[in-house]
């Protein structure tokens, strides 16, 4: 499929079938991946999914839920009537569930339903599986695969796991295939099936079960030994991941702010996925100062305030005319003239990141500072209209 040029998030929404929302935690990742939903399901019609990974609560309530899990339901169409907007599609929410996609896994890889079983009441499974190759990564786009291929959505918008390392998310698949490779899982699993391996290891293995607990390394070996059975079906759907994050129908939305931690993490992801030829769509840059603080006549108001404050006789006059003490007065001129200047010197490095992070993606949405936080679907919307609103470069 030749790829299209983008002018706006809202053209990226027409134009692809899966969103992958990522980057640095606390950039507001849900609620962007939410408002994208919800203005595509208002404005572009079809059945919309987000996937998300942990709603906080009022997220829940602006979609017009108590609440929701790993089952997929519809947010209801009365949320929208009461928001005073008509909603020419469907949206439907998610929340991933690592555990439950782990079991999806086994179920759908055993050849058996012995093995399955045994899998699933292995005492070590459920801990095991919740560290193992950053699971959560890896389940999200499993979930994400899954849910495109039922092809029973137009459009699924997944908000990524929180990483310490944004490549995390990119790099889950490949390390599944890899970890069926390693030296670990040979490690843990040749002592229970070479015989010969076990008679000169069992000092060894006993003094262990004695330190860690009774069959503990024994418990860990049976368990990827049954893991290993199922070698064939997770590698080939881990490559199948791999081409869902480079399938044109695919495309990649970057959040951040312009705080200089999250805009380095987010040139760095976006230097990444083009290197490795994943289809970054758009920058957002979400909770930015107003234009207007940029403008060389508040850095004159605050030079001004300033001048006011140093000035006793005006000082004086506009003590008389508010009825407060001089130094009162003098006191809040200065700390007013201040947060201008702060303000000024903040939204000064903010344009210079913003310049930067603008030349990353074929589009960039600016999203503003909300006066509010977002606490039903009317603020969503409004985010979200913020979002589709803006973006060409």
């Amino acid at each position: 499929m030749a790829r299209t040029p983008n002018h706006s998030l809202a053209d990226l929404l027409a134009a692809k079938e899966m969103v992958v929302v990522c980057g640095s935690g606390g950039t507001g990742k849900t609620t962007v991946a939410a408002a994208l939903g919800a203005q595509a399901a208002v404005n572009l019609g079809g059945r919309v999914l987000v996937l998300t990974v942990d709603p906080a609560r009022r997220l829940a309530t602006a979609l017009g839920l108590g609440s929701f899990g790993n089952d997929v339901v519809r947010v209801p169409p009365e949320a929208f009537a009461d928001a005073g907007v008509e909603c020419r599609g469907e949206l439907w929410v998610a929340m991933l569930d690592t555990k439950a996609g782990w079991d999806e896994l086994i179920r759908r890889h055993a050849p058996d339903a012995a093995l399955r079983d045994q899998v699933l009441a292995n005492p070590l499974y459920r801990n095991i599986t919740g560290r193992f190759v950053n699971s959560h990564d890896y389940i999200a786009m499993e979930r994400l695969h899954d849910l495109h291929s039922s092809g029973d959505y137009d459009l699924v918008i997944i908000d990524t796991p929180p990483s310490r390392n944004a490549l995390d998310l990119l790099d889950a698949p490949g390390r599944m295939k890899e970890f069926f490779g390693s030296r670990l899982l040979k490690w843990l699993t040749v002592p229970y099936r070479s015989r010969l391996f076990t008679m000169a290891s069992k000092p060894f293995y006993q003094v262990a079960d004695r330190v860690l607990g009774s069959r503990f390394l024994q418990d860990i070996a049976e368990f990827f030994i049954l893991f290993q059975t199922m070698e064939a079906g997770f590698v080939a759907r881990a490559a199948q991941v791999e081409r869902l994050l480079t399938d044109d129908r695919t495309t990649f939305v970057v959040v951040s702010t312009l705080e200089a931690a999250p805009a380095r993490e987010a040139r760095f992801l976006a230097e990444e996925l083009r290197r490795r030829r994943m289809p970054l769509g758009a920058i957002v840059l979400n909770r930015t100062l107003p234009a207007a603080v940029r403008q060389s006549a508040v850095a004159k108001a605050s030079t001004a305030l300033r001048d006011v404050a140093a000035d006793t006789a005006q000082v004086r006059e506009l003590a008389k005319a508010s009825g407060a003490k001089p130094a009162e007065v003098k006191r809040v001129l200065g700390e007013v003239a201040d947060r201008f200047r702060d303000v000024t010197v903040v939204a000064g490095r903010e344009a210079e990141r913003r310049a930067e992070l603008s030349t990353a993606a074929p589009v960039t949405a600016v999203v503003p500072t909300m006066a509010t936080d977002v606490h039903d679907l009317g603020t969503l919307l409004e985010l979200g209209r913020h979002l589709s609103g803006n973006g060409s470069r």
